[in-house]
């Protein structure tokens, strides 16, 4: 059996860089969207199309890469991921039209998301359940530094050398990938699948989708992740426009709340020395469910200023580091040959419920904080009712590592 203490140090980075990337290439183009809108002369709106893109080639490459590297191995698609996703990130910095910006953009998330569902799949290859907890939350305490830096690095970026280097600036990234993957990452699955047609990935997507445990957990973490998207969407909104906060200020907030799910993350790995996922996941629910009770107080009783929604807002996206980890495990830990297929499947759910999040929060927009709080409470209560899917009592998986 492996244990986070076998997993090398750069190993642990790299998997948090992979899954890092998905933050990066989209937090850091945030800054940049109305100098793209001005220099390529596009109408209001027409800059958020490449947004989108990314988000469309991102889900649908998940669900190429997982049974495929069930087939083929972890290693070979990783490399042709980032291989693409650096070419189009470089091609990005030379594009002058929305069709290559909207193309291009595209093409970066079918390649970049490679790292995100590859990742999950190394891990469970590597390790147990109690393991796989601990190793995640080494990987959040990475990745959850990227919506930190990303918009900041974007910003500086953007004002020394122009919009075009920060595409520059996530081919850098990628190529750096690139040669951590060639320089430190073995390849991890010992048993791979017999074949690589279509209608048995169709099918195992099937029996995945039947798979009460697997949906429920995945489910459990997906709503969680969703509520954090809501949060990024319907937060500028309600402390810079509602409550007057300055975009500093803003700033501020954002990296405390980011700081939190790091350090929640790491809570995790403490108690996973004592608890197993199966005990500790249930009782983890119930804190983003917190946040939005609280949310939702805040908005029928009416109360000013800031002294509830701050708390909630940190409490909120703290327990995403308290619910990722547990619930990977526990969705990952019975899916041995297909491990590949469940982590693409179980990572399109996550970021899929994040779109379905935001997507409501601004189509809910009436100018107050109900729209968030509505949905933030009501995610949270779904996720608390995904983990009851399961058919059966909350015992340790059988797991056998490598397979």
């Amino acid at each position: 059996m492996t244990s986070s203490r076998d997993i090398p140090l750069l190993l642990l980075l790299l998997l948090g860089a992979l899954t890092a990337i998905a933050p990066m290439s989209t937090d850091m183009y945030l800054p940049a969207f109305p100098a793209i809108q001005e220099r390529l002369g596009l109408a209001p709106g027409e800059v958020e199309l490449s947004f989108s893109a990314y988000f469309v080639g991102m889900l649908l490459g998940m669900l190429c890469y997982g049974p495929i590297s069930d087939r083929f191995g972890r290693r070979p698609p990783l490399l042709f991921g980032l291989s693409l996703y650096t070419l189009a990130s470089l091609l990005l910095a030379g594009s002058d039209s929305l069709a290559g910006l909207i193309g291009w953009r595209f093409v970066q998330g079918l390649g970049g998301c490679a790292g995100a569902v590859l990742a999950v799949a190394i891990v469970r290859d590597r390790c147990t359940p109690q393991q796989t907890g601990r190793v995640m939350s080494l990987i959040t305490l990475v990745m959850g530094v990227a919506p930190v830096f990303a918009p900041l690095v974007g910003g500086l970026v953007l004002e020394l050398w122009g919009w075009h280097a920060i595409f520059v600036t996530l081919a850098g990234f990628g190529a750096l990938c690139l040669l951590g993957l060639l320089s430190v990452l073995d390849e991890s699955l010992a048993q791979r699948s017999a074949r690589l047609a279509l209608r048995p990935v169709l099918a195992g997507y099937g029996e995945l989708l039947l798979d009460r445990r697997f949906i429920g957990y995945s489910l459990s973490q997906a709503c969680t992740t969703g509520a954090m998207f809501a949060y990024i969407v319907g937060s500028p909104f309600v402390l810079i426009e509602l409550h007057g906060v300055s975009p500093q200020r803003f700033g501020l907030f954002f990296g405390v709340n980011a700081i939190g799910l790091v350090l929640a993350s790491q809570l995790v790995r403490l108690l996973l020395r004592r608890f197993s996922p199966q005990q500790l996941l249930p009782r983890m629910l119930w804190v983003p469910l917190l946040a939005g009770s609280l949310l939702m107080l805040n908005q029928l009783q009416g109360l000013e200023g800031l002294w509830l929604i701050l708390p909630a807002f940190f409490v909120l996206v703290s327990s995403v580091g308290l619910v990722g980890p547990n619930a990977t495990a526990l969705a990952m830990a019975e899916q041995g040959a297909r491990a590949g297929q469940a982590s693409a499947l179980h990572v399109s759910l996550t970021f899929g419920m994040g779109m379905l999040a935001g997507l409501l929060v601004s189509r809910l927009h009436d100018g107050s904080l109900l729209p968030l709080a509505l949905v933030v409470f009501a995610f949270n209560i779904a996720g608390l009712l995904a983990v009851r899917l399961r058919r059966e009592p909350l015992v340790e998986p059988v797991h056998e590592v490598g397979t």
